[in-house]
């Protein structure tokens, strides 16, 4: 299978090097110094204390590469836009596209019983461009809940989890997502298939959207904002308004809210990622965290006050950065 991971950063060089040593023809698309160590030196991945290596196809232009099988997009999701153009370059004619981004996926009114179904999210697509560019019938999604850090160019450091979700949007049991699993599967990942993956979006979402920004607000842990009575509330109040915008369209919760509360109190003092990009000085995944959960509930007619008050927060928190 030949698999194209557009972005190998983190969870891109990670994915990298696992299934390059599964036995799938792997490349990838990376930029900067981090590109010029792939290319002088390979990739390594440090994890459960061995030094994997893997040698393989890396550049900045996609069209160096040809025609993909799959490629997995590991792009924050406010760089997709700017991508569109370069991820076509990969695109064969039964080419499947693996949107492996935190938040709500620009696919994600595609095959849904619903309304709403087959029209883009303007918060994470603006004007469809991604829509119309890569197609939604090409998108597989795909849950991501391993964590990896670049370390220095051209090594990453695995540091928890292997879970990686899929599903098809229409929620069968497809050639593609079930070869796709086996691949995940035989790299060492865990990588069920479930017929309703919007669930598992938003189970991920759910704790994403209230503890990625209260962390930018305070730059504390998880930790605390899990367990401070004051973070504990608002981040209570704001899941509990996502849950009625998801339920509105038709996602089922797993776990009531203060259960999945409890299971990101125990992940311990883990900085979010949108705290360390706030640290680091890049942008933020508002928009897929944050703008498309407010841009949805417009769409059902859900209020969410607390969502509002956090986001105004959160944008001057940039603004003033």
């Amino acid at each position: 299978m030949k698999v194209c991971i557009f972005g190998a950063g983190a969870i891109g060089g990670y994915l990298a090097v696992l299934l390059a040593r599964a036995g799938a023809d792997v490349s990838v698309i990376a930029r900067g110094a981090h590109l010029d160590a792939i290319v002088e030196d390979g990739l390594t991945l440090l994890i459960d204390h061995d030094e994997l290596h893997a040698d393989l196809p890396a550049t900045d232009d996609p069209r160096e590469l040809g025609k993909q099988d799959v490629v997995i997009v590991t792009l924050k999701a406010h760089s997709i836009s700017g991508a569109v153009a370069g991820i076509r370059a990969l695109l064969g004619s039964e080419t499947a596209v693996v949107s492996a981004v935190n938040g709500i996926p620009w696919w994600y009114f595609h095959r849904l019983e619903s309304p709403y179904g087959e029209r883009h999210v303007e918060s994470v697509d603006p004007g469809g461009g991604i829509w119309r560019g890569i197609g939604p019938e090409r998108a597989i999604g795909c849950v991501v809940y391993p964590s990896a850090e670049i370390v220095e160019p051209g090594v990453v450091r695995h540091l928890s989890d292997h879970k990686m979700i899929l599903g098809e949007p229409g929620g069968e049991r497809s050639e593609r997502v079930i070869a796709l699993s086996s691949l995940f599967l035989g790299a060492g990942l865990k990588a069920p298939v479930r017929p309703r993956v919007r669930n598992e979006i938003w189970m991920k979402l759910w704790g994403n959207l209230a503890f990625n920004p209260l962390s930018a607000l305070t730059c504390a842990t998880l930790d605390v904002l899990a367990t401070d009575p004051g973070t504990r509330g608002i981040a209570r109040r704001m899941m509990l308004e996502a849950q009625e915008v998801g339920e509105a369209l038709g996602v089922r919760f797993a776990l009531d809210v203060d259960r999945r509360m409890e299971g990101a109190a125990a992940v311990g003092a883990h900085r979010t990622s949108m705290l360390q990009d706030l640290e680091l000085g890049r942008p933020l995944e508002t928009d897929a965290m944050v703008g498309a959960v407010q841009e949805l509930a417009a769409m059902t007619g859900v209020k969410t006050p607390t969502i509002d008050l956090i986001g105004t927060l959160l944008d001057q928190r940039i603004a003033f950065r």
